[in-house]
Protein backbone atom coordinates (compact mmCIF):
# COMPACT_ATOMS: atom_id res chain seq x y z
CA UNK A 1 0.00 0.00 0.00
CA UNK A 2 3.20 2.11 0.82
CA UNK A 3 3.85 1.70 -2.70
CA UNK A 4 0.52 2.60 -4.18
CA UNK A 5 0.51 5.92 -2.06
CA UNK A 6 3.86 6.90 -3.92
CA UNK A 7 2.44 6.31 -7.04
CA UNK A 8 -0.53 8.29 -6.42
CA UNK A 9 1.71 11.15 -5.14
CA UNK A 10 3.80 11.05 -8.77
CA UNK A 11 0.61 10.63 -10.71
CA UNK A 12 -0.65 13.59 -8.95
CA UNK A 13 -3.98 11.90 -7.93
CA UNK A 14 -5.35 10.10 -5.21
CA UNK A 15 -7.93 7.34 -6.64
CA UNK A 16 -11.22 6.66 -4.21
CA UNK A 17 -11.46 3.16 -5.51
CA UNK A 18 -8.07 1.85 -4.74
CA UNK A 19 -8.77 -1.35 -6.46
CA UNK A 20 -8.70 0.22 -9.88
CA UNK A 21 -5.52 2.04 -9.37
CA UNK A 22 -4.46 -2.00 -8.15
CA UNK A 23 -5.99 -3.84 -11.45
CA UNK A 24 -4.11 -0.74 -13.57
CA UNK A 25 -0.77 -2.46 -12.30
CA UNK A 26 -1.38 -6.38 -12.31
CA UNK A 27 -0.26 -7.28 -15.69
CA UNK A 28 -1.74 -10.67 -17.20
CA UNK A 29 1.62 -12.56 -15.93
CA UNK A 30 0.53 -11.90 -12.55
CA UNK A 31 -3.28 -12.65 -13.08
CA UNK A 32 -2.62 -16.19 -14.15
CA UNK A 33 -0.85 -16.72 -10.99
CA UNK A 34 -2.91 -15.73 -9.24
CA UNK A 35 -6.22 -15.74 -10.61
CA UNK A 36 -8.48 -15.89 -7.41
CA UNK A 37 -6.56 -12.55 -5.52
CA UNK A 38 -6.43 -10.13 -8.84
CA UNK A 39 -7.98 -8.90 -12.35
CA UNK A 40 -5.48 -7.99 -15.12
CA UNK A 41 -5.38 -4.52 -16.60
CA UNK A 42 -6.08 -6.02 -19.72
CA UNK A 43 -9.46 -4.52 -19.64
CA UNK A 44 -8.53 -1.09 -18.60
CA UNK A 45 -6.00 -1.24 -21.20
CA UNK A 46 -8.58 -1.17 -23.65
CA UNK A 47 -10.72 1.39 -22.30
CA UNK A 48 -7.68 3.63 -21.54
CA UNK A 49 -6.78 3.48 -24.87
CA UNK A 50 -9.77 5.10 -26.48
CA UNK A 51 -9.58 7.70 -23.61
CA UNK A 52 -6.33 8.32 -24.95
CA UNK A 53 -7.10 9.05 -28.76
CA UNK A 54 -10.01 10.94 -27.66
CA UNK A 55 -7.63 13.66 -25.13
CA UNK A 56 -4.79 13.43 -27.88
CA UNK A 57 -7.32 13.94 -30.81
CA UNK A 58 -8.44 17.06 -28.64
CA UNK A 59 -5.75 18.28 -28.16
CA UNK A 60 -4.05 18.03 -31.27
CA UNK A 61 -7.52 20.09 -33.32
CA UNK A 62 -6.56 22.59 -30.54
CA UNK A 63 -2.80 23.15 -30.97
CA UNK A 64 -1.81 21.85 -34.22
CA UNK A 65 -1.91 23.27 -38.30
CA UNK A 66 -2.52 20.69 -41.26
CA UNK A 67 -5.28 18.50 -42.52
CA UNK A 68 -6.79 15.40 -41.18
CA UNK A 69 -3.12 13.35 -42.37
CA UNK A 70 -1.29 15.85 -40.37
CA UNK A 71 -3.01 15.40 -37.54
CA UNK A 72 -3.32 11.52 -37.91
CA UNK A 73 0.20 11.50 -37.92
CA UNK A 74 1.38 13.61 -34.96
CA UNK A 75 -1.44 11.51 -32.89
CA UNK A 76 0.41 8.73 -33.69
CA UNK A 77 3.72 9.85 -32.70
CA UNK A 78 2.02 11.12 -29.06
CA UNK A 79 0.55 7.89 -28.32
CA UNK A 80 3.10 5.31 -30.03
CA UNK A 81 4.51 2.36 -27.75
CA UNK A 82 7.45 4.40 -27.91
CA UNK A 83 5.84 7.63 -26.25
CA UNK A 84 3.66 5.95 -23.77
CA UNK A 85 7.41 4.20 -22.60
CA UNK A 86 8.64 7.61 -22.30
CA UNK A 87 5.66 8.26 -20.16
CA UNK A 88 5.51 5.81 -18.37
CA UNK A 89 9.70 5.99 -17.42
CA UNK A 90 9.09 9.70 -16.00
CA UNK A 91 6.73 8.42 -13.33
CA UNK A 92 8.65 5.09 -12.70
CA UNK A 93 5.78 3.62 -13.50
CA UNK A 94 7.53 -0.25 -13.91
CA UNK A 95 8.91 -0.25 -10.29
CA UNK A 96 4.84 -0.41 -9.42
CA UNK A 97 3.54 -3.25 -11.65
CA UNK A 98 2.84 -6.86 -10.60
CA UNK A 99 4.10 -9.28 -12.72
CA UNK A 100 4.31 -13.23 -12.87
CA UNK A 101 7.39 -15.42 -11.95
CA UNK A 102 8.12 -15.24 -15.79
CA UNK A 103 8.24 -11.50 -15.91
CA UNK A 104 10.19 -10.23 -13.50
CA UNK A 105 13.85 -10.19 -15.14
CA UNK A 106 13.36 -7.74 -17.66
CA UNK A 107 9.58 -7.31 -17.23
CA UNK A 108 9.56 -4.16 -16.15
CA UNK A 109 11.56 -2.35 -18.96
CA UNK A 110 9.72 -4.20 -21.76
CA UNK A 111 7.83 -1.49 -23.98
CA UNK A 112 5.33 -3.56 -24.52
CA UNK A 113 4.17 -3.68 -20.74
CA UNK A 114 5.03 -0.60 -19.45
CA UNK A 115 2.64 0.93 -22.66
CA UNK A 116 -0.09 -1.19 -22.17
CA UNK A 117 0.14 -0.41 -17.82
CA UNK A 118 0.01 3.44 -18.96
CA UNK A 119 -3.09 3.13 -20.96
CA UNK A 120 -4.45 1.02 -18.11
CA UNK A 121 -3.33 3.78 -15.34
CA UNK A 122 -5.12 6.25 -17.70
CA UNK A 123 -8.01 3.89 -17.62
CA UNK A 124 -8.26 3.46 -14.27
CA UNK A 125 -8.28 7.44 -13.59
CA UNK A 126 -11.10 8.15 -16.34
CA UNK A 127 -13.31 5.98 -14.44
CA UNK A 128 -12.45 6.45 -10.65
CA UNK A 129 -12.03 10.36 -11.92
CA UNK A 130 -13.87 10.94 -14.71
CA UNK A 131 -12.27 13.08 -17.96
CA UNK A 132 -11.09 16.04 -15.82
CA UNK A 133 -8.88 13.99 -13.88
CA UNK A 134 -7.81 11.92 -16.32
CA UNK A 135 -6.31 15.15 -18.84
CA UNK A 136 -4.98 16.38 -15.90
CA UNK A 137 -2.55 12.87 -15.71
CA UNK A 138 -2.12 12.82 -19.09
CA UNK A 139 -1.88 15.95 -21.21
CA UNK A 140 1.39 17.34 -19.46
CA UNK A 141 2.95 14.48 -20.82
CA UNK A 142 1.00 15.09 -24.41
CA UNK A 143 2.65 18.72 -24.65
CA UNK A 144 5.62 17.77 -23.67
CA UNK A 145 6.21 15.46 -26.15
CA UNK A 146 4.17 17.37 -28.85
CA UNK A 147 7.12 20.51 -28.20
CA UNK A 148 9.76 18.15 -28.72
CA UNK A 149 8.31 16.75 -32.03
CA UNK A 150 8.26 20.67 -33.18
CA UNK A 151 11.25 21.59 -32.16
CA UNK A 152 13.15 18.35 -33.11
CA UNK A 153 15.70 18.62 -35.34
CA UNK A 154 16.27 15.23 -37.71
CA UNK A 155 20.02 15.01 -37.53
CA UNK A 156 20.58 11.77 -38.42
CA UNK A 157 18.79 12.47 -42.16
CA UNK A 158 20.84 15.76 -42.10
CA UNK A 159 24.11 13.42 -41.84
CA UNK A 160 22.89 10.72 -44.36
CA UNK A 161 22.65 13.31 -46.97
CA UNK A 162 26.36 14.58 -46.17
CA UNK A 163 27.72 10.66 -46.21
CA UNK A 164 25.80 10.23 -49.24
CA UNK A 165 27.88 13.22 -51.23
CA UNK A 166 31.01 10.53 -50.37
CA UNK A 167 31.02 7.45 -52.77
CA UNK A 168 32.01 4.36 -50.79
CA UNK A 169 31.47 5.50 -47.33
CA UNK A 170 28.73 3.62 -44.91
CA UNK A 171 27.04 5.34 -42.18
CA UNK A 172 25.81 2.82 -39.17
CA UNK A 173 24.19 2.96 -35.98
CA UNK A 174 24.43 0.51 -32.78
CA UNK A 175 23.56 0.77 -29.11
CA UNK A 176 26.64 -0.42 -27.31
CA UNK A 177 25.05 -0.36 -23.57
CA UNK A 178 22.67 0.74 -21.70
CA UNK A 179 22.66 2.12 -18.24
CA UNK A 180 20.58 2.64 -15.25
CA UNK A 181 17.60 0.67 -13.31
CA UNK A 182 14.89 -0.74 -15.32
CA UNK A 183 12.38 2.10 -14.68
CA UNK A 184 15.04 5.16 -15.81
CA UNK A 185 17.18 3.07 -18.44
CA UNK A 186 19.34 5.49 -20.39
CA UNK A 187 20.87 4.09 -23.91
CA UNK A 188 24.11 4.80 -25.44
CA UNK A 189 24.26 4.81 -29.54
CA UNK A 190 27.87 4.82 -31.30
CA UNK A 191 27.56 6.45 -34.95
CA UNK A 192 29.98 4.31 -37.52
CA UNK A 193 32.01 5.62 -40.45
CA UNK A 194 32.43 2.17 -42.24
CA UNK A 195 33.57 0.45 -39.23
CA UNK A 196 35.17 2.59 -37.65
CA UNK A 197 33.41 4.32 -34.34
CA UNK A 198 33.16 8.13 -35.01
CA UNK A 199 30.77 9.02 -31.70
CA UNK A 200 28.85 8.38 -28.98
CA UNK A 201 25.09 9.82 -27.94
CA UNK A 202 22.94 8.61 -25.36
CA UNK A 203 19.23 9.12 -24.81
CA UNK A 204 16.20 7.74 -22.98
CA UNK A 205 15.24 5.60 -26.14
CA UNK A 206 17.38 3.94 -28.45
CA UNK A 207 16.30 6.59 -31.40
CA UNK A 208 17.15 9.61 -29.05
CA UNK A 209 20.64 8.29 -28.64
CA UNK A 210 21.00 7.43 -32.11
CA UNK A 211 19.94 11.27 -33.07
CA UNK A 212 22.41 12.43 -30.30
CA UNK A 213 24.78 10.69 -32.20
CA UNK A 214 24.20 11.84 -35.23
CA UNK A 215 24.35 15.11 -33.98
CA UNK A 216 27.40 14.99 -32.24
CA UNK A 217 29.40 13.25 -35.29
CA UNK A 218 27.77 16.11 -37.19
CA UNK A 219 29.70 18.65 -34.92
CA UNK A 220 32.99 16.52 -35.15
CA UNK A 221 33.18 17.11 -38.86
CA UNK A 222 32.57 21.09 -38.50
CA UNK A 223 29.08 21.03 -39.43
CA UNK A 224 26.53 23.34 -38.22
CA UNK A 225 23.21 22.39 -37.49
Amino acid sequence: MDALIKLEEKIKYDFSDKELLLTALTHSSYHNEHKKDSECNERLEFLGDSVLSVICSEFLYSKAKGDEGDLSRLRAALVCEEALCEYASEIGLGTYIYLGKGEQKGGRMRPSILADATEALLGAIYLDGGLRHAKKFILPFLKEKYSSIRNARDYKSILQEVIQKNPGEKLSYSIVSEQGPAHDRVFVCAAYINSNEMTTGTGKTKKAAEQEAAKNLLSVMGIST
